[in-house]
């Protein structure tokens, strides 16, 4: 029996189909305890990471490994002063000590703030003075340290500094200290209600949202790994995603550790389809969940046979029906989609014991009660779109969405306003029940399975002298889903070139984080407005 029986009750039908899940857990729940350490007592050979890289390193970490070296860490972590509700930000990459500090976190009670390594300084201000971090643990890799160090200097905040592997300059050598550390760590008591994480995630009018799950959030991915990632108890689940990424949570740790399943870790800075297929048949991965993106790429360069490989998934962007049949057909594999957000766990998903549609978003997961509402908050009809809103139980308490947005209560109400949480996403269901992406009421940009608010490129945009008035908008690209497109009103003295559209472009894109950089350029003498004085995107997005 795997762990995750044991924090739920399941009905299923005779095709295998989740019907009903219910939660159960104790108010002290912690992953890092319950789950963890639980798995390293009872089965502590039991494989939970198998980690390799470009250079040909490889470890393969059993849960007695991840319990042992994460007690290490969180009695560095607390020798330091860091305690609960401390706020913590991870830097790591694909760095195989993110598991040990993310578990070491839950167990000491302490807030994880997972962030990408590609964060520019102004990136880590912002997240540096809105979550008041206390300390950082970082990747020594790709100048990231000195930006840290910059970032801190420019808000005068103090934080204890971390790298792992190899000393920093000022940063202390975490995997040093954890050397010299006691592998036992009594348990400190936490609430299943305390915030356990803190994603930054794009919004669309200012700088990204801090958003905060409790320590229940594990217990919720149970229904991602199990039902829709197919992740089986001895076999071995690949999630392409960087740990700064809800992505990593998804798919890359809580529900398959809870279903019994270790997780491939591929460290890798530039994407190569060729790599990627040779880890996967190098260690016989068993299920495999990547971006859109990845797919594309794959079908353009062809796909070897992967013998070992029984279920794929994907999220994060429409997918060309021609890449599904594609995929199949040198496969077997058909590719399922599922849909959700960084506020939520899996919402929606070609799930097991239904056969996956292209382009469907599928069904809806029974851990959550989905509607489809109109703008008055009235259910839409069949066929009709709607927003895709979550209505709570009786209880009040949703497993799996957010607890608070950080230092944001007003955004947090109106969200949850009506009684109901908006997603903030269109969609339509047909007559067999499935859900069709139809866009976002909003003006989140998708490209290359990240998530970009317009605002932070546009903030950019209007430092360059030559800009009077921008828009940033996602327009259609065959290989990211979308680019991201820069529309300008050029100020006075300037006149439409190429030579300042690529100068516009070079002065935000050595400003912003590579997942930021924009695209496309193009030169506009006024912008569509309303009668308020709002820029109306779905204008410009229109004109392509």
């Amino acid at each position: 029996m795997s762990i995750y029986q044991r924090f739920c009750t399941e009905v299923t039908d005779e095709n295998g189909a989740l019907k009903k899940i219910t939660l159960h857990y104790p108010d002290n729940f912690n992953f890092g305890y319950d789950v963890v350490d639980v798995i390293a007592k009872e089965t502590p050979d039991k494989r939970a990471i198998v980690w390799c890289n470009t250079e040909n390193e490889e470890h393969i970490f059993s849960f007695e490994d991840v319990r042992a070296n994460s007690n290490k860490m969180a009695n560095v972590f607390k020798n330091a002063g860091i305690g609960r509700g401390d706020r913590v930000m991870l830097v790591l990459k694909k760095h195989y000590e993110y598991w040990f500090a993310a578990i070491a976190l839950h167990k000491l009670g302490a807030v994880m703030i997972p962030a990408t390594h590609m964060l520019t300084v102004s990136d880590f201000v912002y997240r540096i003075k809105a979550a008041g971090i206390r300390a950082v643990v970082s990747t020594p890799q790709d100048g990231v340290p000195e930006r840290i160090k910059k970032a801190l200097e420019q808000t005068g905040a103090k934080a204890k500094l971390w790298s792992v592997r190899t000393a920093a300059e000022g940063f202390e050598n975490l995997s040093e200290a954890m050397e010299s550390a006691s592998d036992s760590f009594e348990r400190v008591e936490t609430g299943v209600n305390d915030p356990m994480m803190l994603y930054f995630t794009s919004g669309t009018t200012g700088y990204p949202k801090g958003v905060i799950h409790d320590h229940s959030y594990p217990l919720a991915h149970i229904v991602t790994a199990k039902y829709w990632h197919r992740a089986e108890d001895g076999g071995l689940h690949f999630t392409v995603a960087e740990t700064g990424w809800a992505k990593a949570s998804w798919g890359k740790l809580y529900g398959q550790w809870l279903v019994g399943s270790a997780v491939m870790v591929y460290d890798f800075d530039n994407f190569d389809p060729k790599q990627l297929i040779s880890v996967i048949n190098r260690y016989s991965v068993t299920s495999f969940c990547a971006p859109p993106t990845v797919y594309r790429y794959l079908v353009r360069k062809g796909i070897p046979e992967m013998p070992s490989l029984r279920h794929a998934t994907t999220a994060g962007e429409m997918l060309a029906p021609e890449v599904f049949r594609k995929f199949k057909e040198r496969t077997g594999i058909e590719l399922c989609e599922g849909y959700g957000q960084t506020e939520t766990t899996l919402l929606m998903a070609n799930f097991a014991g239904f056969n996956p549609v292209e382009g469907s978003m599928g069904v809806s997961s029974p851990l959550y009660n989905i509607e489809l509402r109109g703008k008055h908050g009235e259910p839409v009809p069949q066929g009709a779109v709607g927003e895709v809103v979550i209505v709570p139980p009786e209880n009040g308490k949703q497993p799996g969405v957010f607890c608070a947005y950080l230092d944001n209560e007003e955004q947090y109400n109106y969200v949850w306003r009506g009684g109901v949480y908006h997603t903030g996403d269109a969609a339509y269901m047909d007559e067999n029940g499935l859900y069709w992406f139809h866009g976002r009421f909003d003006d989140i940009i998708k490209t290359g399975g990240f998530r970009v608010g317009p605002y932070e490129v546009e903030n950019v945009l209007t430092e360059h002298p030559a800009v009077a008035e921008c828009s940033v908008i996602g327009v259609p690209d065959a290989l990211r889903g979308q680019a991201i497109k820069a529309v300008i009103v050029l100020g006075s003295g300037y006149e439409p070139s190429r030579e300042l559209e690529l100068e516009i472009k070079e002065f935000c894109n050595s400003r912003l984080a590579e997942y930021k950089w924009i695209r496309l350029v193009e030169f506009v003498d006024e912008m569509p407005k309303t009668i308020s004085g709002k820029i109306r995107k779905s204008v410009l997005r229109s004109r392509g």
